[in-house]
């Protein structure tokens, strides 16, 4: 399994159409096949960086997960909507992979 971790940078007067894009990707990355971990939006510190986090079984899942987003009518949209508002100033993808398992059992 990997984690892919999206860093945005975003323009902070424009937090309220990365909340609307958010939502929208909740929506739409889950019926597309991949398991949607969140999207977070800046709270405290930072004005500009959020994140988007999902896991995929492999590369090759991505790929085909990115393909049905692109032709997901949602999907579509949403990315049209980030393009016509311009509050996406950069967006970085990474991998990873978890190596911290086995985690402990709470108290």
């Amino acid at each position: 399994m990997l984690t892919c971790v999206i860093r945005y940078h975003i323009d902070p007067t424009k937090r309220d159409q990365f909340a609307e894009y958010a939502r929208n990707w909740g929506q739409a990355i889950p019926r597309c096949g991949v398991d949607l971990i969140g999207y977070y939006a800046p709270h405290e510190g930072s004005s500009t960086l959020a994140y988007g986090i999902y896991n995929v079984a492999s590369l090759a899942d991505y790929e085909a997960y990115r393909a049905r987003l692109s032709g997901h009518p949602l999907g579509k949209e949403n990315y049209e909507f980030a393009q016509r508002e311009k509050f996406l100033l950069r967006e970085d993808r990474t991998f990873l992979k978890c190596v911290s398992h086995p985690h402990a059992e709470g108290p």
